[in-house]
């Protein structure tokens, strides 16, 4: 554990165990967003989109799976309600060198409901558990659960503890929980991030009546002073939108959650690090863009932000586009001093 909990827990010896995480976003947590993410933070966990059971084990295992050493520790998130094709996910996982397999119980769009799987699954506690079961006994990597603290009606404390009662009997032992309920009807996945209210308290007492678990609680957090805090009732915490919006903030996570004794990189240095990576995919005929588009925030609160934004989506589509335009975008940013940049990270979390 950090400094920051006085919370006692014994994972098994396949659990390890990471206090800070950047949630699984769909057209978001993709490999070039992961290895950005690596410039700056190079313990916190990361996930892969969510992708579908059916998906892994029939589409394209490189270009939805492949990864680059530098992004682990890093989870696959796999969606579907099938014991025997999530258990064959979570060998192709362990396979890939995947650390973690987490399954979804949390996403509530109606795409997602009509395969049957994401938060309705909550409704459905034991088939869940049957899946879990099924993919622990497939592989010798974690197996987690990400869910919702409710849905609809079915939202009461005595629910979801019902639920994480009966999935950890299978032997699951780490439960990411996403402190919103979601409204299965009536609500878009987006409205579903911000129209139910957070119940911080549900997942506190979740982690009090669950001490062997490890207990991860998500929604709403955008600073390090906030996870700090949060680790004194849990485990760990997820970052979402806040991850993707203000990159940056991670800078210090190393340090100050992880209590790593690194170089803080500057902004500067983490675009000048993607160079090499840039210059990789563009040769192999990646377009520009579908790398500098996770970029775009990097620079967000500082002088030169939207310089930098622009420059990067006027020029990064256009054919041939390369290293060169990340670079002429650095030209126009002011050098920041390493006590401003600081100030920054201390900034970010106060204005969100």
């Amino acid at each position: 554990m950090t400094a920051f909990s006085s919370l006692t827990l014994t994972p098994s010896a396949n659990q390890s165990y990471y206090p800070l995480s950047v949630a699984p976003m769909m057209d978001r947590t993709d490999r070039h967003f992961r290895y950005f993410m690596r410039q700056i933070t190079r313990h916190t966990l990361l996930y892969t989109e969510m992708v579908t059971s059916a998906a892994i084990i029939h589409g394209d295992r490189e270009h939805l799976l492949g990864f680059s050493p530098i992004e682990k520790p890093l989870v696959l998130q796999v969606g579907g309600d099938n014991p025997q094709e999530l258990a064959e996910c979570s060998r192709i996982a362990e396979g890939m060198g995947y650390d973690e397999i987490n399954l979804n119980v949390g996403c509530p769009s109606s795409r997602v409901q009509d395969g049957n799987f994401g938060a309705c699954l909550m409704a459905q506690p034991q088939k869940v558990a049957d899946c879990v079961a099924a993919m622990l006994n497939a592989t010798s990597i974690p197996v987690s659960v990400k869910h919702r603290i409710g849905i609809d009606e079915l939202d009461r404390y005595e629910d979801m503890s019902n639920f994480v009662q009966i999935v950890s009997q299978t032997g699951c032992q780490r439960f990411t929980v996403h402190a919103r309920k979601a409204w299965l009807q009536g609500l878009s996945p987006k409205e579903n991030r911000d129209i139910p209210p957070l119940r911080y308290g549900d997942v506190h007492r979740l982690k009090q009546d669950f001490p062997q678990l490890l207990i991860e609680i998500n929604g709403g957090f955008n600073s390090l002073a906030e996870v700090k805090q949060q680790l004194s009732f849990v485990d760990a915490v997820m970052i979402g939108r806040a991850a993707y919006d203000y990159p940056y903030l991670f800078a210090m996570a190393d340090a100050e959650i992880f209590a790593a004794n690194s170089k803080v990189p500057s902004r500067q240095e983490v675009a000048t690090a993607m160079f090499e990576y840039i210059d990789i995919w563009v040769k192999k005929g990646l377009k520009l863009n579908k790398i500098s588009r996770h970029m775009l925030q990097l620079f967000a609160g500082q002088p030169g932000s939207r310089i930098w934004k622009r420059h990067l989506t006027e020029h990064s589509c256009q054919s041939g586009a390369g290293v060169e335009v990340i670079r002429e975008a650095l030209e126009q940013i002011p050098d920041c001093s390493t006590a401003a940049m600081m100030e920054t990270v201390n900034l970010v979390g106060r204005e969100l």
